[in-house]
Formats: C-alpha cells, sequence, structure tokens
C-alpha cells in the first residue's frame, strides 16, 4: 500500500521486515502468511519531505500515527565490500577453518574452505550452519571416500567442506536456482567442482548415501522426511539441522520408523539431530 507514497518521495529501495515479535520461520507450503506487525524500511537519496510523507502514509494507511518512525542519516562508505569488516576466519575442530577470500589462511596447514557471503544461506556464522560444520570436522577419518548428500544445500558450504575433509562425491540439492549457482561457484574456487554434482529436487536421482545433512528447517524437514531418507543407506549418518531446541521432538518423530537417533547437540537455541538410518 504505501510503496506508491514511497517512491514517489524518492526512495531508491524497500524492504519489509520482521519487528520482532514472532518471526514466521515456516509458512506452510503453498502458504502466504503474514504478521500482525511489521517494520518498513526505505532508502533515500537525499533528505525527503518527511513531514508530508509521514501524513501521506498514515492516510493511505487510515492512521492517526505509526508507531516507530523515524529518519537517520547512512554514512558514505563502499557498502558492498562492508562485509570484509566483519567477516573473519572461523575454525571447526582442530583443524578445519572456513576463511574469506580477502584473509590469508590462520593455519595454512590445515583444511582450509575459502567461501564469501553471497546471496545463498551459509557460511557458517549461523549456529545451525556451525553445528553441521563441527560434526563433519570431528568426522575426517570417517568421510574419506564416501558420499554425501547435502539438502537443501545454499551456498554449498556442507557439501565442500565434506569434499575437503575426503569425501569421495558430494551432491549438493536446492529448489533455488541461485542457491545451485553458488554452490558451482564455491566449489569450483575451493577445487572440488569435479567431485560434486549439483540438483534441483526434479533433477535427483536414486542414492544410497552414506552421510545425509539436511540444514533447513523442521517444517520442511518434516514434510520431506521422505525424500531425506530415502536418499541414504542403511547404516548412513542422517543430520538434521536448522531446528530450534524445541521442535526437535517433532522433527525426530517424523524419521523414527526409519532412524535410531542419538542425543542431539545444542548451540544457541539450535539443536543439531544426528541419527542412524536402519
Amino acid at each position: 500500500m504505501l510503496e506508491p507514497v514511497l517512491e514517489e518521495a524518492g526512495a531508491l529501495s524497500i524492504s519489509y521486515l520482521d519487528p520482532g515479535g514472532e518471526p514466521i520461520l515456516e509458512p506452510t507450503l503453498g502458504s502466504t502468511p503474514l504478521w500482525p506487525r511489521l517494520r518498513l524500511l526505505a532508502l533515500f537519496q537525499g533528505w525527503p519531505d518527511a513531514d508530508r510523507l509521514y501524513a501521506e502514509a498514515c492516510q493511505v494507511l487510515g492512521v492517526g500515527r505509526l508507531e516507530g518512525w523515524g529518519f537517520e542519516v547512512l554514512e558514505q562508505r563502499c557498502w558492498e565490500r562492508a562485509w570484509m569488516d566483519y567477516y573473519h576466519p572461523m575454525r571447526f575442530g582442530d583443524r578445519f577453518w572456513v576463511c574469506p577470500t580477502h584473509r590469508d589462511p590462520p593455519d595454512p596447514s590445515a583444511v582450509n574452505l575459502r567461501l564469501d557471503p553471497g546471496l545463498a544461506f551459509g557460511t557458517g556464522t549461523h549456529a545451525t550452519t556451525a553445528l553441521c560444520l563441527r560434526w563433519l570436522a570431528e568426522r575426517e577419518q570417517e568421510l574419506a571416500g564416501k558420499a554425501v548428500v547435502d539438502f537443501g544445500c545454499g551456498s554449498g558450504i556442507l557439501a565442500i567442506a565434506a569434499l575437503l575433509l575426503g569425501a569421495g562425491h558430494a551432491y549438493g540439492i536446492d529448489n533455488d536456482p541461485q542457491a545451485l549457482y553458488a554452490t558451482g561457484e564455491n566449489a569450483a574456487r575451493n577445487g572440488v567442482a569435479e567431485r560434486l554434482t549439483v540438483w534441483a529436487p526434479d533433477q535427483v536421482r536414486p542414492l544410497a548415501a552414506d552421510v545425509v545433512v539436511a540444514n533447513i528447517l523442521a517444517g520442511v524437514l518434516i514434510d520431506l522426511a521422505p525424500q531425506i531418507v530415502a536418499l541414504a543407506r542403511p547404516g548412513a549418518w542422517v543430520v538434521l539441522s536448522g531446528v530450534l531446541d524445541r521442535q526437535a521432538e517433532e522433527v525426530m518423530d517424523a524419521y523414527r520408523d526409519a532412524v535410531d537417533w542419538q542425543a542431539p547437540r545444542q548451540s544457541e537455541g539450535w539443536s543439531l539431530l544426528l541419527g542412524v538410518k536402519r
């Protein structure tokens, strides 16, 4: 409703964000959920007519006042490179690192995955990804020559990590074309592209993988349980992440007919679910 008003006032971009109440992490498939409240951010070149813009916004929305209305000036800087100030090498386990390409690896003799933030999820900074990376790093010896599936691969970080740690072949699956592209690019940067296959969901072929890792969200993991389990051979690891602590039991229940679960690992309110396919 407000887009025309903001665009007429000269807005260069408009974003709608969760205001910090109850974020909708897992919308039901096929639905378009709405927040009861939201925060709107608009970026302008220069300073707009604030009083006029406020009055027009109130009129369009049919309200007498807008909560949290305000303006602030953003400093001039090279925003496309600003992430470099905050993204540093991260260690997972004893000798596995995720390093941005603008920094030298702290330990050149370690296993170093070179990765920069991009449009696809997965850099190692989020607890869900970090839990998976630590688990993979602990199993470097077990991964030698094995087949690994990264279901919902995003940036491909988990598939590439498995390959750098010795896996024979990895399969990255995602319904986002940008994620499949990013996975391929990141694999090439790390010299493992020839051992990686990327698939959209409708391209997936039957597999008997030794490890299946899926870092998505609880609702999606429940819905896709049959497809995820089908990719694993009997005795394979099934590793699920993107699960809030309070959701762990519900997700594990969806797999109990096929997976024997071990005790989950927790970090920052998230759980890593570890099981073996029967």
